[in-house]
């Protein structure tokens, strides 16, 4: 199963990450302790909205632009058989149009969709899932598909 707060600790650690920002930095520019941000980046904490604005906002980011790709990658999730459905349950129907290319490799599965987020999940357990979400430039999207 995926859990809403660890796509938004995903979400907030690529971008911390891709500035190439310490915990520190970001959680006093936030202010919010480095402990707190820690446990949100992990998904163990749900912040409220006015801590997730602070930390959108020490990143730079719109909390708009980080809640889409939130949304983009648990839309992915559900599309993907086995996810947040048991595959029992899911019809055995052909991929919906939005999925792009989806491979399989080592529990490890990659799909693409249109909108240009590729989402890696790992089923860790049968209720357990890791979603790992990245945006996909249009120059990198024509790659990553034909592959």
């Amino acid at each position: 199963m995926v859990l809403l707060r660890r796509v938004i600790g995903d979400a907030l650690r690529a971008r911390r990450q891709g500035q190439h920002r310490t915990l520190r930095e970001v959680s006093s520019a936030a202010n919010v302790s480095l402990g707190y941000l820690s446990e949100i980046e992990r998904g163990q904490k749900e912040p409220s909205s006015e801590l997730l604005a602070a930390i959108c906002d020490a990143l730079g980011a719109r909390l708009s632009e980080l809640l889409r790709e939130v949304s983009d990658t648990v839309a992915l999730a559900e599309q993907m058989p086995g996810v947040l459905v048991p595959v029992a349950d899911e019809p055995a129907s052909v991929a919906p149009a939005a999925v792009r290319k989806a491979t399989t490799n080592r529990g490890v599965r990659q799909v693409t969709s249109d909108g240009g987020v590729a989402v890696q999940v790992r089923q860790d357990s049968p209720l357990k899932a890791t979603l790992r979400s990245t945006r996909v430039r249009p120059a990198e999207r024509d790659v990553v598909c034909a592959a």
